[in-house]
């Protein structure tokens, strides 16, 4: 059997010319949403039968779902005769088109190609930042405690980042000081570096500098060693945090920030499509090792024991307006 694991969900291959919204709040009591934008996203796979025929292909691509600041609908799909597509979503935070295809005659090619409107909001501050709690541990259900362990690339168990989550900000009397002085601590710990490539959260305190995902995954690492949620958005081109707090009804947000680049604490200005939230993903198939991102996936078998081809697979994932 022929296996292909190709370039993950990241890559972009055009830019964006921006159509312009006004949102309504849609979370209230945690982050605002603001003017938007509307992106067409196209994500799916082109297959081609080399050599001779192929059977029992299957793999998936990821593909955007809804958040509060984020809504989707299907607009176009180019599905060739044959080809099964369902979808599968994992930890109700990121969501694949999965795709089935019996048989595959030799030279013949076949798609399953879908074309997202995504309208993606900006987030703005909560106007009360005062408003806020930290969780208690043993009060979060499951599916939050998740986002209290190590992911790969996020050593929450690191000496460092343990030692640095307890001290920094400890005294702070608002829950919402409580993390900023996470966030700023880490900027001053680690320098923005571009063109390296990625080395996780304790290797970027190490060094002293790292990218855009690392920061990223040293602030996530921060949160989850000081007992809050916190995990990764993935969108086109790089990614950014969310953590997790309380307002005094008990009722919980997931506010953003950016921490690369300008100070963006509470806020995400970028409306770029969301892909996934989330690091730490197990994959449907073949291989079970944990993700920070899911990557495309595709596999294939000859037509016969005999002999027969192999499919050559190119996935798509672009925005195309």
């Amino acid at each position: 059997m022929l296996r292909f694991t190709f370039c993950s969900i990241l890559i972009i291959l055009s830019c964006v010319s921006p159509a312009l919204a006004q949102f309504k709040e849609s979370d209230p009591g945690g982050a605002k949403t603001g003017v938007a934008q509307t992106h067409k996203w196209k994500a799916g796979v082109v297959i081609t039968a080399l050599g001779g025929p192929c059977r029992s292909i299957r793999g998936y691509v990821p593909v955007p779902i809804e958040w509060p600041e984020q809504t989707v609908k299907v607009t176009q799909q180019e599905v060739s005769p044959g080809v099964k597509v369902s979808y599968q979503t994992l930890e109700e935070t990121a969501k694949l088109m999965i795709v089935n295809i019996p048989w595959i005659p030799a030279g013949e090619k076949v798609q399953a190609v879908l074309t997202f409107e995504v309208n993606r909001s900006m987030q703005l501050p909560p106007d009360d930042k005062t408003a806020f709690v930290l969780p208690v541990v043993k009060e979060l259900s499951p599916a939050l405690r998740r986002y209290l362990t190590a992911s790969p690339k996020i050593e929450v168990q690191n000496a460092k980042i343990r030692k640095a989550a307890k001290e920094t900000g400890s005294e702070a009397k608002l829950a919402w000081d409580r993390v900023e002085a996470l966030y700023d601590w880490m900027r001053t710990q680690v320098k923005y570096k571009t063109g390296d490539p990625v080395k996780g959260a304790a290797a970027a305190l190490k060094d002293g500098f790292g990218g855009h995902d690392d920061m990223t995954s040293l602030f996530v690492a921060l949160c989850r060693a000081a007992d809050i949620p916190a995990r990764t958005v993935w969108v086109p081109e790089f990614s950014y945090a969310e953590f997790y707090l309380l307002d005094k009804k008990g009722e919980g947000h997931w506010i953003p920030c950016s921490p690369a680049g300008a100070k963006a604490f509470g806020e995400m200005l970028d409306t770029k499509p969301v892909l996934a939230k989330g690091d730490n993903f197990r994959p449907p198939y073949e291989s079970r090792e944990h993700q920070r991102y899911i990557k495309e996936y595709l596999t294939g078998a000859p037509a016969s024991s005999q002999g027969g081809g192999r499919p050559s697979v190119q996935f798509i994932h672009q925005i195309t307006n």
